[in-house]
């Protein structure tokens, strides 16, 4: 089961974080913290997880971003299979952005936690198809495209 899901850049500063778990503000800020830290000094021969204070922690940068999962290390979650999830997360935000990069996470923030909640749920992967997974995101940018051109709005 996932417990968290961090978008970092490589200056350490997080650009989107979701835990599927309660923490207290101070424990999220120093596990993050620390694990971007952990994250920062492997080399890129390491391997892209390892056991952190009870967490499993699977990694994967891309460009400036790291995007990093916390899983619970007493389930038996298979971790290649969160680095597909990481990579399908990243593959759905390039077709939503064309060619996504940090600030379009950073200006559309509500889109990317959008699309996360569109594949994780309660800390389980639920979707994977990324033409599923941005299907509502779509219609809501053409009702609001509609509503832009004067089409969903009345006058007196």
């Amino acid at each position: 089961m996932i417990k968290f899901v961090l978008m970092v850049n490589k200056m350490g500063q997080t650009r989107v974080s979701s835990y599927y778990e309660w923490l207290p503000i101070p424990e999220r800020v120093a596990l993050e913290a620390e694990v971007v830290r952990r994250c920062f000094s492997r080399s890129e021969l390491q391997c892209s997880f390892f056991e952190f204070r009870g967490y499993k922690i699977i990694y994967r940068r891309y460009a400036s971003l790291f995007f990093i999962v916390g899983v619970d290390s007493s389930d038996e979650e298979n971790e290649l299979g969160m680095l597909e999830f990481i990579h399908c997360l990243v593959e759905t935000l390039d077709k939503y952005f064309q060619s996504v990069c940090e600030l379009d996470i950073m200006f559309n923030l509500e889109k990317t936690h959008f699309i996360l909640d569109e594949m994780v749920m309660n800390g389980c992967v639920c979707e994977a198809n990324r033409d599923n997974i941005l299907k509502p995101l779509q219609l809501m940018d053409k009702v609001s495209a509609n509503d832009d051109a004067g089409f969903g709005s009345k006058s007196l």
